[in-house]
């Protein structure tokens, strides 16, 4: 028999929260919501959850998918649906400048696009499986480039590659540029890094994971008016659901934990970070 207890499951119903809380990135356009997103979508809005971020990860991508979310727009039950678009860099490989044009002029038509996301630098897996690092740091910065011409936020992807994200971050002179590092997973001494230069931290179930005591750490670094949460769904999803699928309903769960680092309450907390997911994504433009 198995000396650990397993984790019992809460329905995160019973943990709801007042409603503006805001993911700000998930991926409801993966086959794991293919059969239930409206009854996700609804079950995030009564757990509290106002907006959520959809992120594309490659302009194909969109064009192929982002109408899905319309049918869902008229449901007063469901929750409001915003975009970011990318190109992630597991996708850098057959970047061109019609990629980049593919992407400015579907910013330029859909509103609905607050940021350029997913962007960055992935050095997590060895090569040939890993895309060669110079492409990915020639694509990562013509998409900044494109950020700044269009004055509008980002979102770092970054693993395995800390130094080199933040040093051409710094070199292009993002400082002070509306940014968020997404699924920050680091310590006290990257995430102060992060907020000298003026940028938002999204945390997400990771947080919530007993053998990530160093992002738990780091949540006291981070300024009130800069910290955000997200699910990054379907994938980590926090304890008490670790290992199913995530989605957006369970940031109930990873508020807490957040909320407990900071030795607030989650109400308060949940509040402030849709406070702040507001004005780095412009959502009231």
């Amino acid at each position: 028999m198995s000396k650990h207890k397993k984790t019992p499951r809460i329905d995160p119903l019973t943990c709801a929260l007042p409603s503006g809380g805001i993911d700000t990135h998930a991926h409801l356009n993966d086959p794991a919501f293919s059969g239930d997103l409206g009854e996700v979508l609804k079950r995030a809005r009564q757990c509290g959850v106002s907006r959520i971020a959809n992120v594309f990860l490659n302009p194909a991508e969109f064009h192929l998918i982002a109408g899905l979310f319309d049918k869902f727009d008229l449901d007063h039950l469901a929750v409001e649906v915003f975009f970011l678009l990318g190109v992630h860099p597991d996708d850098a490989g057959p970047f061109s400048q019609e990629t980049l044009a593919l992407i400015r002029n579907h910013i330029r038509e859909n509103p609905r696009i607050r940021a350029i996301g997913e962007i960055g630098l992935d050095y997590s897996r060895p090569d040939p499986e890993c895309t060669p690092h110079d492409i990915q740091k020639a694509v990562f910065r013509a998409q900044l480039g494109l950020a700044r011409e269009l004055d509008i936020p980002i979102a770092i992807h970054c693993r395995d590659a800390e130094e080199d994200t933040l040093s051409i971050l710094e070199s292009e002179n993002f400082g002070g540029r509306p940014l968020v590092w997404h699924c920050f997973g680091g310590g006290p001494d990257l995430v102060q890094r992060i907020v000298k230069n003026g940028w938002y931290v999204a945390l997400g179930g990771t947080v919530t994971f007993k053998n990530n005591p160093q992002a738990r750490e780091a949540v006291p670094f981070i300024p009130e008016d800069r910290l955000l949460m997200e699910t990054d769904c379907p994938y980590l999803s926090p304890v008490p659901w670790r290992g199913t699928r995530n989605e957006p309903a369970y940031t109930v769960f990873t508020i807490r934990t957040l909320a407990e680092c900071r030795g607030t309450s989650p109400e308060v907390l949940w509040q402030q970070c849709g406070r702040n997911a507001e004005t780095l994504f412009r959502l009231a433009e």
